[in-house]
């Protein structure tokens, strides 16, 4: 089962299985780390919920939930995380 990045919630983690972006901005998550089997974990919301700061590969990212709701985890995987 996948869904959303955007749905993880602080202290949740998961595996990223694919982007659904433009090729611009695919190209960018791409080279912050954003690749398929990637370990991904939501660190924390700004106060009104968006952006979100995600830890990937050792560094942290902060994406808008119109960009993350681009970007598909899976579940099954989390448990490996």
């Amino acid at each position: 089962m996948t869904m959303e990045l955007r749905a993880l919630r602080p202290g949740e983690a998961a595996r990223v299985t694919g982007l659904e972006i433009a090729p611009g901005m695919r190209r960018r998550l791409l080279d912050l780390g954003f690749t398929e089997g990637a370990k991904v974990r939501c660190l924390f919301a700004a106060p009104g919920g968006d952006p979100k700061a995600y830890w990937v590969r050792g560094a942290i990212i902060a994406l808008r939930q119109a960009d993350a709701a681009r970007v598909t985890i899976g579940l099954a995987s989390a448990r490996q995380v």
